[in-house]
């Protein structure tokens, strides 16, 4: 989850509340450190102050949505003046808090953005991760969708595990390789797209698609109803 506020005790207390709702944070304090981290680890979703000193946060708003289309986005404002919510509304926020708020509110408005868009935040905790309604627990590789346990193979639960590690993230073959197998494989990419395509018919068969090939660059899962 991505956090672009420029105060810093604010940023804090915002990156304590959703870690302890079961997210991860990612602080960023000026608008090239927010663009650079919403290119690189991929949020799933966005909570923007309307004041930024070197941007005004509707012009932020703007470059994230000309990058990220899909990308759910919570406005925070400290005009209360009707007008400027729905600036923002219209120029692509998916919702806005007034200041003050209580970090509560925040937490249920994000929940609610989320659940909307169907992108439930991996989980900041290691051993289970949830993505959409695709839950994966580490500790006794298990793994639902929709609630139905999906029987896996030791290597198929591994290739999964490594993709719900980079949700929404575009990984090579050799990324895939690197992390999944050892050794050198001769055939690795046909190695890949053997288990991809054995994955998908187990985790997406009769639902809506998460394992997602990027022609020329790789696979990324994402949430069913999440088609970028």
């Amino acid at each position: 989850m991505l956090i672009v506020d420029d105060e810093p005790a604010l940023t804090e207390l915002l990156c304590v509340a959703v870690t302890e709702a079961g997210w991860r944070p990612y602080p960023a304090l000026d608008v090239e450190s927010a663009l650079r981290l919403a290119r690189s680890s991929a949020p799933h979703t966005v909570v923007l102050d309307g004041m930024l000193p070197d941007l005004d946060g509707l012009q932020v708003l703007r470059r994230l949505r000309y990058e990220s289309p899909r990308l759910p986005v919570l406005m925070l404002t400290a005009r209360d003046a009707l007008e400027h919510p729905l600036d923002g509304l219209e120029a692509g926020a998916d919702d806005y808090v007034t200041k003050p708020f209580s970090l509560e509110e925040v937490v249920l408005r994000l929940r609610g953005l989320l659940r909307r868009c169907g992108a439930e935040q991996t989980r900041t905790d290691d051993s289970v991760r949830v993505l959409g309604d695709l839950v994966v627990t580490e500790e006794t590789r298990e793994v639902h969708r929709d609630g139905t346990p999906v029987q896996l193979t030791a290597k198929e639960f591994d290739l999964l595990s490594v993709l719900m590690g980079h949700p929404r993230q575009v990984l090579s073959k050799g990324q895939i390789l690197d992390h999944v197998w050892t050794g050198c494989f001769s055939s690795g990419d046909n190695l890949v797209e053997v288990y991809i395509s054995s994955l998908r018919r187990k985790i997406d068969k009769g639902r809506a698609p998460m394992i997602h090939t990027v022609r020329g660059l790789g696979y990324a899962i994402r949430a069913g109803e999440d088609g970028r």
